[in-house]
């Protein structure tokens, strides 16, 4: 009887311990037997992580679709490297009071890449992605797995704001239909190629309630804007020392295929040359 009582022991000790390691299982991050990962769907076999659907996609780049189109471009690449954007953000406030020159001498001397040295002369745009750092990663996240995607996204808030509207060419913009490989576009260029204006505005107004929530970042109150705009514009900004060679890039649309493609004349191109998009290869920055 006590071999037996001894025997009943030990397997219940081992149930337990069983039962144990199973919840641990249960519980370790990234388990594929137990746990889904993000972006994947149950019965996935993880290679493929979902897309984010369209809506969602309408809502995350709202706050940026009304840009001038070389401004768009630049910031989208930017949201890659949301690292560097809370750094740059960081030494902006180290080096008050240069003027355009001093800027962009001291800011070619870092190490972070073109896009991100650029956006020094955009303190708004700089501020709007710093301080709001996850939208800024979800946004780069995203236009690293579907550009294509995020690109159509801008065209279809695009148009919302079109219909409402609340787009049209202004004295700091020029809004043009366009007709690229047989697919309508909605290019929006500045409308001084020498000067820049950052577009301020709330989604809710110029696009209507949205399908899926806009991302929870702080827009101007109502008072803030000019009497009747729904856009308002801060203060134009020279292409000056800080572009020599221009933007960036273009928006390329039409197609299919809006590849985002890069200007090497940039002024900050490094001694690398690094094309962007192709780093996008390599993924997120930590």
């Amino acid at each position: 009887m006590k071999s037996k009582r001894i025997l009943a022991s030990s397997l219940l000790q081992l149930i337990r311990e069983l039962t144990a390691i199973v919840c641990i299982a249960m519980l370790v991050p990234g388990n594929e037997a137990f746990a889904i990962g993000p972006g994947q769907q149950s019965g996935s076999t993880g290679d493929q992580p979902a897309k984010i659907p369209a809506d969602q996609l309408d809502s995350l780049v709202a706050p940026i679709a009304l840009y001038p189109d070389p401004m768009l471009s630049q910031v989208l690449i930017a949201s890659t490297y949301p690292l560097e954007v809370i750094q740059l953000q960081q030494w902006l406030g180290q080096h008050k009071g240069l003027n355009e020159k001093q800027l962009a001498d001291a800011v070619q001397k870092q190490g972070w890449d073109p896009t991100i040295q650029a956006l020094a002369g955009l303190p708004d745009v700089v501020k709007l992605l710093a301080e709001n750092i996850k939208w800024t990663t979800d946004l780069g996240n995203a236009f690293l797995a579907q550009q294509d995607d995020v690109m159509a996204a801008v065209q279809r808030m695009r148009k919302k704001a079109q219909d409402s509207g609340n787009l049209k060419s202004t004295d700091q913009q020029k809004v043009e239909t366009k007709t690229v490989e047989s697919t309508q576009v909605i290019v929006i260029e500045q409308a001084n190629p020498q000067v820049v204006y950052v577009p301020s505005y709330n989604p809710t107004v110029v696009y209507g309630a949205p399908v899926y929530a806009y991302p929870p970042i702080a827009y101007p109150p109502p008072g803030y804007y000019a009497a009747g705009m729904a856009i308002s514009f801060g203060v134009g900004v020279a292409m000056g020392a800080m572009w020599s060679g221009g933007w960036c890039c273009g928006s390329g649309w039409g197609g299919g295929n809006n590849n985002v493609t890069i200007n090497n004349n940039n002024n900050f191109v490094n001694n690398s040359n690094r094309q962007n998009i192709n780093n996008a290869n390599r993924g997120n920055r930590p």
